[in-house]
């Protein structure tokens, strides 16, 4: 899984398909279209490769297109995925925007000098904590770490007091990931640039000998809810997303906030750029202003979804614990390293 920036123009863009880690399960495969208009491009409209849910972005299409009569394309793809395929493509992408689960691909695009500036008006309607420094790109969603427990296993009072305490002995076997999705990798994004390199690594260590690895964030707690495995570390929304069904894969289930700026209270930033070499840059501006926006934030309030809403002062879904309460660290998005991260999960044996 290791990837260097510096061979990322020679990767073969089928090879590049194939290295993406899904987080939150399928879409249409990069390449494919599910959108308003046949060719962006042709039709004056934008290009959007999408590594969100594909369900929340077609419902920000829709209102955008409704409102401005800017017709979207959208590419559906994973963080790492699209990412790959934007910086093998380079100037010659056909992008015009590019929006992910996670800030790790962003930075990496970011790293690349693909990115536009951001519009100053759109900057002004996110907060700066769920931006990047720079101001290549913007937060346009967030989503909270939790440890969801079995309530049939574990009592509140059992629980670790910090992430951290999921790597001693007395956690061995009894919690689960998906370490290889790209959620889980912006976890470990933050501890690293929270704790360093050397506190990383020896989590890492701990994971390996204390976790299960399950593949995708939906069976970890599936797995939880059936007393395979106690707990498993993975976003909120999934929980959320599970109990407003049927809750046959969370009924068991509660999800624990470590709190108290701990790295396990990570509050990780979905992003969404505007690609320099976009042939139509005032449209796809004005599509990132739009999601950032009073409309385009009511749409994660009040959809299905469970992500954060984080501009335009809009609360988060009444569901949610606010995140005034999370008490999630400080982490510069523009700072989260996917590349040393998957280096050292490999050295770990976890990839």
């Amino acid at each position: 899984m290791k990837i260097r920036n510096s061979a990322l123009a020679g990767i073969a863009l089928a090879a590049t398909a194939a290295l993406g880690l899904t987080a939150c399960g399928g879409g249409t495969p990069a390449g494919g279209t599910s959108s308003s208009a046949s060719n962006g491009a042709a039709s004056g409209g934008i290009t959007v490769y999408n590594a969100q849910h594909e369900s929340l972005t077609k419902e920000w299409v829709d209102a955008f297109t409704a409102e401005t009569g800017i017709k979207v394309t959208m590419r559906q793809g994973s963080d790492t995925e699209l990412s790959n395929q934007i910086i093998q493509e380079g100037q010659a992408s056909p992008a015009d925007v590019f929006l992910t689960e996670n800030s790790p691909a962003m930075t990496q695009v970011e790293n690349a000098g693909l990115f536009a500036d951001v519009n100053k008006d759109t900057l002004a309607q996110v907060p700066a904590e769920f931006a990047p420094s720079t101001g290549k790109w913007t937060g346009i969603a967030a989503r909270s770490t939790v440890l969801v427990y079995n309530k049939t296993k574990l009592t509140e009072d059992q629980l670790p007091k910090s992430m951290l305490d999921l790597a001693k002995p007395e956690w061995k076997g009894k919690w689960a990931a998906s370490p290889t999705g790209a959620d889980f990798q912006a976890i470990v994004s933050a501890l690293l640039e929270l704790k360093g390199e050397s506190a990383t690594e020896e989590w890492l260590k701990g994971m390996k000998e204390n976790s299960k690895a399950y593949k995708g964030n939906s069976t970890a707690m599936k797995a939880v809810n059936a007393g395979e495995v106690d707990a498993a570390l993975i976003y909120h929304y999934y929980y959320y997303g599970d109990q407003a069904k049927t809750g046959e894969n969370s009924n068991n289930v509660t999800p624990y906030y470590f709190k108290n700026q701990d790295p396990g209270a990570f509050l990780s930033v979905s992003g969404g750029g505007v690609l320099k070499s976009s042939k139509n840059a005032a449209a796809a501006q004005e599509f990132l202003k739009f999601i950032t926006g009073k409309k385009g934030q009511e749409v994660l309030k009040n959809g299905t979804s469970f992500e954060y809403a984080i501009g335009s002062d809009v609360p988060a879904n009444d569901k949610l614990v606010p995140i005034k309460d999370l008490q999630a660290p400080k982490v510069d998005a523009a700072k989260l390293n996917s590349e040393k991260v998957t280096d050292l999960m490999t050295q770990a044996g976890l990839l």
